[in-house]
């Protein structure tokens, strides 16, 4: 199976599934060459006699994989290919025994860039960059990514998905959050009784607030990402649940509810502060907002680190400073 993420149009993904890139890597050879005085102007000169290619053995079948990638100077998109283990060894010499020499890369018959090989490259990556849109380079990648198919490529089924995971795919999953999220309320409300409803409500303001950071930052609801909102609903509740039980600890040992309360409240700050804090700087790596190149590059996986950061940062937020103005409002005229 082939997913096209971005492409809409039915006809441009089967043109783009269809056409495959013949990609080589050729050394680069340049020599002199007469101009004739007769010559007078550049279409009249044969260029081609001012460069030769040898052949080096290595091509598209030995690529493992293409991705878009982007400078860390510039932003620019570039394509960044990887070759599998033979691939890797033969690229590896090529860099080593030409040292100083140019290295053409060559996509159907045109050279899209020569580099100098100043130094050996021995982890059998590269990068193809030529001045690309984020579009070409999506493009590029495909094609690179379809030439490296050792089988011909047959139609068998075709679907549109919408960016979002499709409609039907979307109310499914929403209507599983939203059963989770009531059986949390109802298991907090049973067990914690007038707090726990505090708390159920801190949930629902969390939730709210979500969707307005949803909408304001345009976040694309996915897989990831519903897993990543889900995990942090998790956090948001396991924080209500340890300031509660630090609250009956302190209420077991004979302080009044008000002092229970405080207490509870201030003990618990610090197992919550350390597991939030955690779990922010796991999703920070996730989301790589810096572009490191031995970070993660996926856009699932950043997907995932933007919600869990937006849900955690949110639910740290309610899981404590709202439900204690909440228990600080409503318990202490009941207790």
């Amino acid at each position: 199976m082939i997913e096209l993420p971005g492409v809409t149009n039915e006809t441009e993904a089967l043109a783009l599934v269809g056409k495959t890139a013949e990609l080589s890597f050729q050394l680069l050879e340049e020599k002199p060459i007469e101009i004739s005085p007769d010559a007078s102007t550049a279409a009249e000169i044969d260029f081609s006699q001012f460069m030769s290619l040898k052949e080096t053995g290595l091509s598209g079948s030995q690529l493992k994989r293409a991705t878009v990638q982007f400078d860390q100077n510039t932003g620019e998109p570039q394509v960044g290919i990887q070759f599998d283990e033979a691939g890797s060894r033969l690229f590896a010499d090529v860099t080593r025994e030409h040292t100083g020499e140019r290295l053409a890369i060559i996509l159907d018959g045109t050279i899209v860039m020569a580099p100098n090989l100043s130094e050996p490259i021995l982890g059998g990556q590269a990068q193809i960059s030529g001045g690309f849109t984020l579009d070409q380079a999506k493009q590029l990648s495909i094609q690179l990514n379809a030439g490296a198919l050792p089988v011909p490529i047959t139609v068998l089924e075709q679907r549109t998905i919408g960016a979002s995971l499709g409609s039907e795919s979307v109310r499914a999953s929403l209507q599983a959050g939203l059963l989770g999220i009531l059986l949390v309320m109802l298991f907090m409300i049973l067990y914690y009784g007038w707090s726990g409803v505090l708390a159920s409500m801190a949930l629902s303001i969390y939730a709210l607030l979500t969707i307005a950071l949803y909408k304001i930052f345009g976040v694309t609801i996915t897989v990831p990402g519903l897993a990543g909102l889900l995990l942090s609903i998790g956090m948001a509740v396991d924080a209500n649940i340890l300031i509660f039980e630090r609250m009956k600890e302190e209420q077991r040992m004979g302080r009044p509810f008000l002092l229970a309360m405080e207490l509870g409240f201030g003990r618990a700050w610090d197992s919550i502060k350390d597991a939030n804090l955690a779990t922010i700087m796991t999703a920070v790596i996730l989301v790589n907002p810096l572009n490191l190149p031995f970070l993660n590059s996926s856009g699932l996986v950043r997907g995932f680190g933007i919600t869990l950061l937006i849900g955690v940062v949110l639910g740290l937020f309610t899981g404590v400073f709202v439900t204690r103005t909440l228990v600080r409002l409503y318990l202490r005229e009941k207790k």
